[in-house]
């Protein structure tokens, strides 16, 4: 049983301009380098990060992780074309992938492998979701069974339709961590967060 992790990080990061949230620093590491080190911390292998807007800084701020970075040049059509990305990238034998927020940066991997190890147990063909407190996350790992469909997606959307969709075979998982709610999306996240993780997170 494999299962991969995609990264999401093609993103123009508009409500932090002029920066990008995916390079600003929490605890002395890029937000994006965080996600890639707690994806390595998992089980989930290969690591694909989608770049796209500024990639060659993301490319940068990766550098000497394990990770493939693959380019979207469509980045700027939303979100669907960077999951469409990601996957395209998968090897063929995968049978699920994680698909993690570039932006997310407080994710721990005890919460990743909780999910691949609930994926293991089930079939093939399962959706499992990280929740707290009654409360659905990310990231969400998706059995291969529905990569055609959201091969299919189009337009500033993730595949959090399908799971309404296909709401018979999600799987919840109950995790330890509030990173799994953890998005930056403003400098008020970013500074927020950063309290949170504290200096030496």
């Amino acid at each position: 049983m494999t299962v991969a992790g995609v990264i999401l990080a093609a993103g123009r990061s508009s409500r932090m301009a002029p920066c990008n949230k995916l390079l600003e620093e929490i605890g002395g590491r890029k937000v994006v380098a965080r996600v890639a080190e707690t994806a390595l911390a998992s089980a989930a292998r290969p690591i694909v990060v989608v770049t796209g807007f500024a990639a060659p800084h993301i490319v940068e701020a990766l550098h000497g992780l394990d990770v493939t970075c693959v380019h979207n040049p469509d980045f700027a059509l939303g979100l669907s074309t960077s999951l469409r990305a990601g996957l395209a990238a998968l090897p063929a034998d995968c049978d699920g992938a994680l698909i993690l927020l570039g932006d997310m940066p407080l994710i721990e991997a005890g919460d990743l492998e909780a999910l691949i190890a609930a994926f293991a147990a089930k079939d093939r063909n399962s959706i499992c979701v990280p929740v707290r407190r009654g409360r659905i996350g990310n990231p969400v790992l998706w059995g291969r069974a529905y990569f055609p469909e959201m091969m299919r997606l189009s337009g500033d959307v993730g595949a959090k339709r399908l799971l309404e969709i296909h709401r018979e075979r999600v799987t919840e998982v109950e995790t330890i961590s509030d990173g799994i709610f953890a998005d930056i999306d403003t400098p008020a996240d970013l500074a927020r967060l950063a309290t949170q993780a504290g200096p030496d997170a």
